[in-house]
């Protein structure tokens, strides 16, 4: 089966291999930044108002993805160390599982922010002049969220098994379905009606549907998904106790980190001074600093599939020695991008935000986070390693210390009370990628990690029990 030839077994992992696992996904995260970015140029280019409202709309499609994102967190740990051990049956398993849950969750979650909608843009503080706007982003965009989860999750299956050409093949047809239909739609170009922002909608689930069906096929077709892979539930409830403790503190990292940014959105909606231009150029820089972390994330991505694997195989060792080869070349070339960066971020600024006022907030955004890309990078590498290894909890631990004690009072301080812009929001942000990345390092320096992985040893010794005999 493609599990068992997939298997990482105890043995040195080469540079060549890191980067043959490592470019595809990087592809796949320029691809999805496309998308995003897309839209916020798209909405940029049909009003000012348009653009700071999507901003809010995208961040809270963020938090409402957050159960995928746990769940494909843990999923990946599962299948990954399971792939490791060599036990191909349960590998299988974990995924039908998490995919038949994940949507469950997924139509829940979006019945619930439906009914949520105007309680929560009050609770942000979300300007007059945009409110009724916004609530119908949000209601536009709702649609697509049961098609991202079935993304998330399917793609999180494939790449858990080092099988990363497929996840970026279903990136490239959302790439190309969002960006053909998001300027034609939204702004009347090759021959398309001019729809404004239901036509970013539109482009929104056309592109996600189109890529979540296509991993579907590929799982299929590979034999990933079929009828073994959703287990009796005396196995399920076995198995779901080791994918509750990743995939619990991986959905509390993400509920901290999420509504930290929405309560940031906050605390820049209500700045003294010129608000709605500080969220059209805080939502603009912040697709544009993502392209820097598109190789961090895909290095993450890796680190997570590899470190996985070899806990599995129960070689501890070479687990560390391969993350700590993943977070220095990480660092090291990501941060030279940002050098490279710097002297462009003027001309960048002006490209995402037509408007002059949205511009400047957008550029002093683009600066601070270009400072502080080392640290981000750092963060998002060892995220993904902690991931791998199914020790979740430490990254609870970090994440949300980083935000809630450190980004957002110094973000009310200097933002409120002492810089009264939106200046004070980016430097509060900048301080706190520093303690984020002093946390989590000193976390995979001094903890045990390794520890919360199912490794080879521990799978020989439950098989009868746990994966009713397959090994």
């Amino acid at each position: 089966m493609a599990e068992s030839a997939l298997s990482t077994r105890a043995a040195h992992i080469s540079a060549r291999r890191i980067w043959h696992l490592t470019w595809p996904q990087g592809l796949m995260m320029i691809c999805q930044f496309l998308v995003g970015f897309t839209d916020v140029w798209v909405a940029g280019h049909i009003d000012r108002d348009v653009q700071a409202a999507l901003g809010l709309v995208i961040q809270c499609q963020l938090v409402l993805a957050i159960v995928g994102v746990a769940m494909a967190n843990g999923s990946i740990a599962a299948i990954s160390q399971s792939v490791g051990a060599r036990l191909p049956l349960r590998a299988k398993r974990y995924g039908g599982m998490v995919l038949k849950y994940g949507l469950v969750f997924a139509a829940l979650v979006t019945g619930a922010a439906f009914f949520l909608r105007g309680w929560v843009l009050q609770l942000l503080q979300v300007p007059e002049t945009i409110f009724s706007l916004t609530e119908y982003l949000w209601l536009l965009f709702l649609a697509a969220v049961p098609s991202n989860y079935l993304l998330l999750l399917t793609s999180a299956m494939f790449r858990a098994r080092s099988m990363v050409f497929i996840p970026l093949g279903a990136a490239a047809v959302a790439c190309l379905v969002n960006v053909l239909l998001a300027t034609g739609l939204g702004l009347g170009l090759w021959g398309f009606p001019h729809l404004g922002v239901e036509g970013m909608a539109v482009s929104t689930f056309c592109s996600v549907t189109a890529a979540g069906l296509f991993n579907i096929y590929k799982a299929i077709r590979l034999g990933i998904i079929d009828r073994q892979a959703f287990g009796p539930w005396s196995w399920e409830k076995k198995a779901l106790v080791y994918l509750f403790k990743v995939a619990a503190p991986a959905g509390g990292s993400q509920i901290f980190w999420q509504l930290g940014y929405l309560v940031l959105f906050g605390v820049t909606a209500s700045l003294p001074h010129d608000p709605v231009n500080a969220l059209a150029g805080m939502n603009a820089g912040m697709r544009v600093e993502s392209i820097l972390f598109l190789p961090a994330i895909a290095f993450s991505m890796t680190a997570s599939m590899l470190v996985g694997q070899l806990l599995g195989a129960g070689d501890k060792k070479e687990a560390a020695r391969v993350a700590w080869r993943i977070i220095v070349t990480g660092c090291l070339a990501m941060s030279l991008g940002a050098l490279c960066l710097w002297p462009f971020a003027e001309g960048i600024a002006a490209f995402i935000a037509p408007d002059p006022q949205a511009r400047l907030h957008a550029l002093s955004y683009l600066r601070y986070n270009l400072l502080g890309t080392p640290f981000s990078v750092i963060s998002m590498i060892l995220s993904g390693i902690l991931t791998g290894a199914g020790a979740t909890v430490y990254s609870l631990a970090v994440f949300s210390s980083a935000v809630w004690l450190v980004r957002l009072p110094l973000a009310y301080l200097f933002g409120h009370i002492i810089w009264q812009d939106a200046t004070g929001v980016f430097f509060a942000m900048f301080v706190s990628q520093a303690v984020q990345a002093s946390l989590i390092l000193f976390v995979f320096r001094r903890c045990d990690w390794a520890r919360f992985a199912m490794t080879a040893r521990r799978a020989k010794k439950n098989a009868a029990r746990h994966d009713n005999g397959d090994r």
